[in-house]
């Protein structure tokens, strides 16, 4: 969102079209709440800077094309809720509630537990991590005489990783790895490397939210190509686009794509290959997502499928969904000369990962094969029963891409109507964090989708689902579903 600098004065046009379908927020309800609701979530997702100022009643009223009295009603919610400040005689100013505040429009006593829809991440193995990390402890000793700076990252981290595509049918050396603080920190590495503020950055559409703020970071533009839903890539379509846009940077995810779940079949990973190669195109291929395949193996990956100009494609992995966020460890798998290029720019962003994490990390891909099966088992389970929940509860909403394999981490569900973001503000209400569809994309678009994620206990999916039910009920003004419970816990 931009501002004035000098001010923090919000532009009212601009403002406005942040607000994109807000007028379908609480549609059973007053236009106000809708209003509310949709300056509120812009404010958490951060694209309303706190400190910064809003435009005026009358200004905001007559962009909108709504009355006064709608503003001021929606602005004075706002400012009970903790989420604007105001002085006699001044612009209301944007800010964020205190705990206590935010109590005040949280669950019903007795069921007041926050339930995160937002993160698309499982807990830890625990023993095994726990095993992983006693047996670092004893290995840290013979590091502990040097600096522990190590920008490329420890060697017995580095073979896990060549050894581990090796497996996959890419031959890789440990000296094509580099280690760094999880995927997210690895495409921002790139991006500093190799993109230039307005650059353009061809991206799927929908994709993963943490790249598209990584991209707006540092000051490029992304670019959209449409992944349809129950259809998959479109290599020709994507091919067009690139030879039309000229993108410096392409980010692409074909394992388990982030939030659609869809997997690239081989024989278009061959093509994406050539076309990368033909039309220069450097490439991010993020596989954070490679080893939560559930309904088929992931296929070899897309470096393998590079005959010519390899240095122009950077794969990118990471722990954090396959075993813990905790742990923070991803890398960047490319040509040494590429490799040279980000340890040379890498001292501006870090020094380098902590090893005592990198020892216990490659612990973890030694024991890869005894713990992921069971990952996936319990993955699997917690994806069925999410859909039976939804079914039960939200029989109108879709699930997109149903008659393909999918995996990864969440379902990528097709609504009714376009409330996606009414959605998130009514869940907001009732303790539930779940991004609006918009989120994974770029225009704005997206407003019949939202992902919802299978990573929490049962327990919580289920109360989960039962909250987003009553959000659902809350905008359309539909009747409640009400079924009995499913169940007990599936493991």
């Amino acid at each position: 969102m931009s501002t004035e600098t000098a001010s923090r004065r919000l532009d009212v046009t601009l403002l406005a079209r942040e607000l994109g379908n807000w007028r379908t927020a609480n549609g059973a309800g007053p236009v106000y709440r809708g209003l509310a609701d949709g300056l509120r979530m812009l404010i958490v997702d951060g694209r309303l800077p706190v400190g910064s100022r809003l435009p005026s009643e009358r200004s905001l009223a007559e962009t909108l094309r709504i009355s006064r009295t709608t503003v001021t009603t929606a602005y004075a919610q706002m400012r009970e809720e903790g989420y604007l400040t105001a002085r006699r005689g001044a612009r209301s100013t944007v800010a964020l509630p205190r705990h206590d505040t935010i109590a005040a429009w949280a669950p019903e006593p007795g069921d007041d537990r926050p339930i995160n829809f937002a993160a698309a991440a499982m807990s830890a193995p625990a023993s095994a991590v726990r095993d992983a990390f006693t047996d670092a402890a004893h290995e840290v000793a013979s590091y502990l005489h040097h600096t522990g700076l190590e920008l490329y990252g420890v060697e017995p981290l580095r073979v896990a990783i060549a050894e581990m595509y090796c497996r996959r049918g890419l031959p890789t050396e440990p000296d094509q790895v580099m280690v760094t603080s999880g995927a997210l920190a690895a495409t921002g590495l790139i991006l500093a490397s190799f993109v230039e503020p307005g650059d353009r950055v061809l991206v799927e559409q929908p994709t993963f939210t943490g790249a598209l703020a990584a991209i707006s970071a540092r000051g490029a533009r992304a670019v959209p190509v449409s992944l349809p839903p129950d259809e998959g890539w479109d290599i020709d379509t994507m091919h067009i686009a690139i030879r039309q846009l000229a993108p410096n940077l392409a980010y692409l995810v074909p394992d388990q794509h982030n939030p659609t779940g869809l997997t690239m079949p081989a024989e278009q990973r061959d093509r994406l290959a050539k076309i990368v190669a033909e039309t220069r195109t450097r490439t991010v291929i993020d596989e954070t997502l490679s080893e939560i395949w559930l309904d088929a193996p992931t296929p070899p990956p897309v470096a393998a499928s590079m005959t010519r100009r390899a240095d122009l494609l950077l794969t990118v992995g990471s722990m954090s969904k396959a075993f813990w966020g905790g742990l923070r460890i991803g890398w960047i798998r490319a040509e040494r000369a590429t490799l040279a290029v980000l340890a040379a720019r890498r001292p501006a962003l870090d020094l380098g990962t902590p090893i005592l994490e990198q020892l216990a990390a490659a612990r973890l891909l030694d024991n890869a094969p005894d713990v992921l099966p069971e990952r996936r088992e319990l993955i699997a389970a917690r994806r069925r029963l999410l859909r039976d929940l939804l079914a039960e509860h939200l029989p109108q909403w879709r699930e997109s891409n149903a008659g393909l394999p999918t995996g990864g981490l969440g379902l990528w569900m097709r609504l009714p109507t376009p409330m996606s973001s009414a959605l998130s503000a009514a869940a907001s209400r009732l303790g539930v964090d779940i991004p609006p569809g918009p989120r994974f994309g770029v225009d704005g678009t997206l407003e019949r989708f939202i992902r919802v994620p299978y990573t929490l206990p049962e327990d919580q999916l289920t109360e989960g689902v039962s909250r987003l039910a009553q959000a659902w009920a809350t905008v359309t003004g539909a009747e409640l579903v009400t079924a009995p419970k499913t169940g007990g816990p599936v493991v």
